[in-house]
């Protein structure tokens, strides 16, 4: 039997390789707001608020700027950035303010923290989809009880974003995020779908069905055109729910250019 692929570990056991690097300030905004927006009551709820940022990049600014969007809704929460790369730990620490923010060497072993919450964007597409379904299940057998993972890719200065998020279960929802008047069809997002499916964007393929029916709710959508971006995004958000698909939240989400689906929806 050939064996499975193994995520390489370098010194002190951190299970992975080093990113690309690439970041911008605000680059994460999209995933950051969608969180406190669709996860605000399960951080209040959580006893031990510790959020991991895994594989911030070259410079901690998303890391920072996730803190301070997440204490917006409880000021108690604990963010601890992850990285490979020392030399991206030590700019970290330089801007540290422990314990509610920190950073550590680390990869998809956690460093033996257990957060309740973890992002984990723009990692997993070094890899191949089997590592990176490993990945999955190395993070989730880390996290807190109850603990989330929201995990996808985003291009560089986070108009167009894609993630998952999981729990111990597997993955849960799906969901789509970009600046409606950035695209020209909503199936621009494909080139970045998360690793788990981007492989997948082939007829015959639920996340292809996906993107087929929204770029025709789209074009039907056309004559909100006069009203901007937003309002075609969210009539063809609407359009697509009366396809049939399982389309989650409302109009207010649906503005801010996102549209979260079931993740069986989109499944391999």
């Amino acid at each position: 039997m050939a064996r499975k692929p193994r995520l390489a570990a370098g010194r002190a056991r951190a299970l992975g390789v080093p990113t690309r690097g690439t970041t911008n300030p605000n680059r994460l905004r999209r995933v950051d707001r969608w969180m406190t927006g669709t996860l605000s009551g399960f951080l209040l709820d959580a006893a031990d608020p510790l959020v991991v940022d895994l594989g911030y990049g070259a410079t901690p600014i998303t890391t920072v700027e996730m803190a301070a969007r997440l204490r917006t809704v409880r000021p108690d929460v604990r963010v601890l950035g992850l990285e490979i790369d020392q030399d991206r730990v030590d700019a970290g620490k330089a801007v540290a303010s422990p314990p509610l923010l920190d950073f550590r060497r680390g990869g998809f072993e956690l460093a033996g923290a257990r957060p309740v919450l973890l992002r984990a964007f723009n990692v997993l597409r070094q890899y191949t989809e089997e590592q990176s379904f490993e990945a999955w299940d190395t993070m989730l057998s880390r996290m807190a009880p109850g603990g989330l993972i929201v995990e996808g890719t985003c291009d560089e200065i986070g108009r167009r974003c894609t993630w998952v998020t999981l729990s111990a279960d597997g993955p849960l929802r799906f969901t789509l995020a970009c600046k409606p008047s950035g695209i020209d069809v909503p199936s621009d997002l494909a080139e970045r779908l998360p690793k788990a499916l981007i492989h997948k964007n082939v007829p015959g393929e639920r996340v292809h069905a996906l993107l087929t029916d929204l770029d025709a709710c789209w074009a039907t959508a056309a004559p909100f055109a006069p009203f901007g971006p937003r309002a075609r995004w969210v009539e063809s958000a609407r359009l697509l729910r009366e396809r049939g698909w399982p389309v989650l939240d409302d109009r207010r989400r649906w503005r801010l250019g996102e549209i979260t689906l079931e993740w069986a929806a989109v499944a391999p």
